[in-house]
């Protein structure tokens, strides 16, 4: 008898893999979800519920019974008008409360590379917040961390690839000389998923086997996908500028201070083995031809509860 595993997006980014991976291996698969009117992409598979962050006992409810609840329900920055961090972290906590009192077996929870509780910026703060909770809550819990996401749905190495074939120079925030480790969206699900089947608290840096510096992964691509480019050091704050005129023809937001300044702070390296082994450098040669070819609008995907990832 399969065992009912709770993916938090899975009409979305790496829930989607999550789920994908818990459905070949025989398990059932809910998902909850704020885009209700989205593309099912497994039909009749996957059920779907919505958060319940309003009506706690609504969220207990569905819980019930569930094994395993893999968390990837996250903001990638404050926008006034739609989401922001502390949002964020306050329904997360209400998932969290809702899965112990439901009885949930085991959460796998996705963070993020070097989270500290008082660091200025609030997307790191705010995951230091969370493992906190969770570490305290009495659940077994598997705390994963990604530093980059890469995949057929990932923003920031298609449009990196989409600026290297857009213009003539790219512009780097300094030197460039600050670290990535990207993880394969498939090695990150299947981690998640492995992880579910354990009991013991862990805390996993989720990195990928390759590490670039910004500018070399930039480099990287550019020759891969046959659109060398000169790069350009410049100070953070015309780069903000750049990035955002960009935003602003795309409605999007291409880059946010606190994430270039997170960039710069190399937080988004570790020094540790990695966890995943699918190189960036294979899965860019292998997609070379389409990488890049459109503009992947974050703001599109948060706004647009209708269309599926692959078509915004």
């Amino acid at each position: 008898m399969s065992e009912i595993h709770v993916v938090t997006g899975a009409f979305g980014y790496s829930g989607k893999y999550i789920a994908k991976k818990l459905l070949a291996a025989g398990q059932t698969v809910w998902t909850l979800t704020n885009s209700l009117q989205r593309r099912n992409p497994f039909g009749d598979q996957v059920k779907a519920y919505p958060y319940h962050f309003d009506e706690p006992s609504k969220l207990a409810e569905v819980l019930a019974g569930v094994k395993v609840l893999y968390n990837t329900y996250w903001v990638r920055f404050n926008h006034k008008q739609q989401f922001t961090h502390s949002v964020a972290v306050e329904n997360t906590l209400k998932l969290f409360a809702a899965a112990k009192e439901a009885g949930v077996k085991r959460l796998v929870h996705v963070s993020i590379t070097n989270p500290v509780e008082n660091s200025p910026l609030e997307y790191f703060s705010g995951k230091a917040k969370l493992e906190k909770a969770l570490s305290e809550s009495g659940l077994s819990y598997a705390i994963l961390r990604p530093a980059v996401i890469f995949g057929d749905e990932d923003i920031l190495i298609n449009n990196i690839a989409w600026f290297l074939r857009n213009f003539p120079v790219f512009g780097v925030f300094g030197r460039g000389n600050y670290r990535l480790q990207p993880i394969f969206v498939e090695d990150m699900a299947g981690l998640a998923v492995e992880q579910g089947q354990k009991t013991d608290n862990c805390i996993i840096n989720a990195i990928g086997p390759e590490t670039f510096t910004y500018r070399e992964l930039v480099r990287v691509i550019g020759k891969i996908i046959g659109k060398p480019r000169a790069i350009m050091a410049m100070p953070p704050s015309l780069g903000y500028l750049v990035g955002a005129v960009i935003g602003k023809l795309k409605g999007d937001v291409t880059i946010t201070r606190e994430e270039i300044k997170g960039l710069m702070d190399d937080l988004l390296y570790v020094d540790a083995p990695p966890a995943g082994q699918t190189r960036l450098t294979d899965w860019v040669k292998a997609h070379a031809t389409t990488v890049g070819i459109h503009y992947s609008s974050e703001l599109a995907r948060r706004i647009n509860r209708t269309e599926s990832y692959e078509r915004l």
